[in-house]
């Protein structure tokens, strides 16, 4: 299948070109490299362009005659987003209805969406299921809430099928070390926890003690990415063989806290970094942890890593790497 990806030469987006590239698939990578790298690409062609642009976008689609798209592009920051959210309205939802508005003029009829937990919220039960209540509390959430209600309203009016995968928290790098996080801002707990770790940071700030769990801080479902990426082909197979649209969570159904997380990487580098106790950031919900049923069960997804330390074994090579060979690519 020939396959475009959004923001393919991110993090996620790489890891996932990897494994549609492993499976033998067509790729075109459409990423405006404001936080992606082509050297993270390895597997198909890239075609450098901001979803802003309707008349590049067109050119690419025209070229293309593409069968399905993997929507990726996205800004990601919940502080950020709460500083600034009519960034993440204009970027996250108004530049996904050009793309969504380019797929129906060109008849591509297939979109996975990547979309996330932060459209629940604080969800009242936890594992949180797909049937749960949409009530986002910052920006970001908001922005893919909307997006899959657009995605929604198009399949009703369209002959387009979609599947919306909404991430918990991904985490991990490709094993052999090859791609993996590469933002210089990256503020996900693992990858900040080993940057520290690494002396590249003072300490590391551990935001809000004061949260109704057993530590009194944040529980998260970290999820590897290569899981993650499986999920994705099995979506995308799911739509080429005629599946319905369907949203599907995408974790572990457990979870962990931030001490928790931090004392792992502890352990798996061998290094007693330096951390200290910061008041809460905006937008922060307590607990958030999957139940990834309906994925396991309708698209038959296995979760291979499901192991926190391999998660930040993972990720620690990567970054060691980076910092010891590559420093120049962050």
């Amino acid at each position: 299948m020939k396959v475009l990806v959004t923001g393919g030469a991110g993090y996620i987006g790489s890891h996932i070109v990897k494994a549609l590239g492993e499976k033998g698939h067509d790729i075109v990578v459409y990423d405006n490299l404001s936080y992606g790298h082509d050297w993270a690409l390895l597997h198909g062609k890239l075609k450098i362009g901001d979803l802003a642009d309707k008349e590049r976008l067109h050119s690419v689609f025209e070229e293309g005659r593409f069968d399905a798209v993997i929507h990726m592009a996205a800004l990601i920051l919940v502080d950020e987003s709460v500083r600034d959210p009519l960034k993440y309205y204009r970027n996250n939802l108004v530049h996904a209805l050009n793309l969504i508005e380019t797929c129906t003029a060109f008849d591509v009829t297939r979109f996975i969406f990547s979309s996330t937990a932060a459209v629940y919220g604080i969800p009242d039960q936890v594992p949180v299921t797909e049937q749960a209540p949409l009530v986002p509390i910052n920006p970001y959430g908001a922005s893919k809430m909307m997006v899959e209600r657009v995605l929604n309203d198009t399949a009703i009016a369209h002959n387009f099928r979609h599947i919306a995968l909404r991430y918990f928290n991904v985490a991990g790098a490709d094993p052999l070390a090859r791609i993996g996080q590469a933002r210089k801002d990256a503020t996900h707990l693992i990858t900040v926890s080993l940057r520290t770790a690494l002396g590249m940071r003072d300490r590391l700030d551990i935001f809000g003690t004061d949260y109704p769990t057993q530590d009194g801080t944040c529980i998260r479902d970290y999820i590897h990415v290569d899981d993650l990426s499986a999920a994705h082909i099995l979506a995308l197979e799911y739509l080429m063989s005629g599946g319905k649209s369907s949203i599907y969570n995408c974790g572990y159904g457990h979870g962990y806290s931030v001490k928790d997380v931090v004392e792992k990487v502890k352990e798996v580098t061998g290094i007693d970094f330096p951390t200290r106790n910061a008041t809460r950031r905006p937008g922060d919900p307590p607990i958030l942890v999957a139940d990834a049923a309906r994925l396991k069960n309708e698209l038959c997804w296995i979760p291979k890593f499901d192991d926190l330390e391999y998660i930040i074994k993972t990720a620690w090579e990567w970054e060691k790497k980076v910092h010891s060979q590559r420093q120049d690519l962050l």
